[in-house]
């Protein structure tokens, strides 16, 4: 028998391995000061590109005040306990019919935390006899549900639609004579490559295919659609959507998130979803708070045109300049280029150090090997200037990179 603190220490994971020489500057960086365009990294004024904050509410005055207002008139205990037993409120109810107002269901169920909301309704929906069909590019909250579930799963190439019924055919035949049903999962938007996923198409399949649809819409309620409730209304598909999940993590600037569906499945959830069972709730500021944000996304358009204005305006000049965006057709804005890790490195601790560009790097595995993905969020406190500024260093980063300057050593701050 193997102490396991002896196979943690043999083993730190593949991102803890580089935990010596990346913790605090590439894993765990701090940005200080008020939440921005703009903000410090290590002392330094940084442009920053790498926060979810996509209608820029998380300094907006009024949201400030409502914040602050609910966090002295309440604090940050009451309601104490989980929802079920004495952590309910009326606030709590008015935030839930709001929210299904606006995603145009019949009923919500509130989320302390959107991650482990999602993992933990994923296993109350299926049970051993249930088949789980998921987008190969799913997020990380999704497979996690997943892992929980102890029935078949089948996945399917990544928005690929004859992938996709080819899955379904297989579940089809696996539940024909028995108690089972079909849950498809899939996204809205992907967070890491930013296109969204064939909502309309896969609703489309319900012609052929027996199954249910769960969308986790976290990139997409508040940015998309014409009234910013999410990718199924961008695509014309939302009544299509059996099950819908949006974050408060993003576009709400927040802390949790909800489920809306059939007033029957959120009443089901209420009960069995044990995330939400055996957790405390929503502190009341934060209901307040969600509460304050969705009536500026309802009564204040103009945030959502900013932020598509920086969106259009950014990866229009990216593109005009060269630069490989992939499949992007969100706000989400990848930027590949070709480098390993070294490199990847050497081009983020130049941008940061000696150009005042702060945004985040993906390398391999979560990308093919040889490639370096910049990631940048814009949102709708992002100027014209920071756009023609990113467009400027990152034309100069990239010429850098193909003349083999980040192949060096080390990199030269100036």
């Amino acid at each position: 028998m193997r102490d396991i603190f002896e196979k943690i220490r043999e083993n730190k994971g593949p991102l803890g391995q580089y935990s010596q020489v990346g913790h605090g500057y590439f894993f765990f960086p701090k940005l200080e000061g008020p939440i921005g365009n703009k903000m410090k990294f290590r002392g330094k004024d940084a442009l920053t590109w790498s926060l979810n904050n996509y209608l820029g509410l998380a300094n907006h005055p009024e949201v400030r005040e409502a914040d602050a207002k609910a966090a002295e008139e309440w604090g940050l205990a009451y309601p104490m306990g989980a929802r079920m037993m004495s952590g309910n409120s009326n606030q709590h109810e008015e935030l839930e019919a709001e929210l299904t107002s606006f995603v145009n269901k019949e009923d919500t169920i509130l989320l302390n935390y959107g991650y482990q909301g999602m993992s933990s309704s994923i296993d109350a929906l299926v049970d051993r006899n249930d088949v789980i069909v998921y987008d190969s590019e799913s997020h990380a909250c999704i497979m996690d549900g997943m892992r929980m579930h102890i029935g078949k799963r089948f996945v399917y190439k990544h928005n690929d639609m004859e992938s996709l019924r080819a899955q379904l055919a297989r579940a089809t035949k696996l539940v024909a004579d028995t108690t089972g049903g079909i849950l498809v999962i899939t996204e809205g938007v992907f967070g890491m490559a930013g296109d969204q996923g064939l909502l309309k198409e896969i609703v489309d399949l319900k012609s052929d295919f027996d199954f249910r649809l769960f969308v986790d819409d976290a990139h997409g309620i508040g940015t998309l659609g014409p009234t910013g409730a999410g990718t199924g209304e961008e695509q014309g598909c939302m009544d299509g959507i059996d099950v819908y999940f949006g974050t408060f993590a993003k576009s709400f600037s927040l802390i949790g998130g909800f489920i809306s569906s059939e007033e029957k499945v959120i009443e089901y959830l209420r009960y069995n979803t044990r995330s939400q069972i055996f957790a405390k709730s929503l502190p009341m500021p934060l209901v307040i708070g969600a509460l304050k944000r969705l009536e500026l996304m309802r009564t204040q358009p103009e945030h959502k045109e900013n932020l598509w204005k920086i969106v259009n305006l950014l990866q229009g000049k990216l593109r005009e300049n060269g630069f490989n965006l992939g499949r992007t057709n969100s706000c989400v804005t990848p930027v590949f280029l070709n480098g390993g890790p070294f490199e990847a490195a050497n081009v983020i601790l130049d941008l940061r150090e000696n150009h005042g560009i702060f945004c985040s790097m993906v390398v391999y595995p979560v990308v093919p090997k040889d490639t370096i993905m910049l990631r940048l969020i814009p949102t709708a406190v992002h100027t014209e200037e920071d756009v023609n500024y990113t467009i400027e260093i990152f034309t100069q980063i990239k010429k850098k990179l193909e003349d083999g300057f980040y192949a060096k050593d080390k990199i030269v701050y100036e």
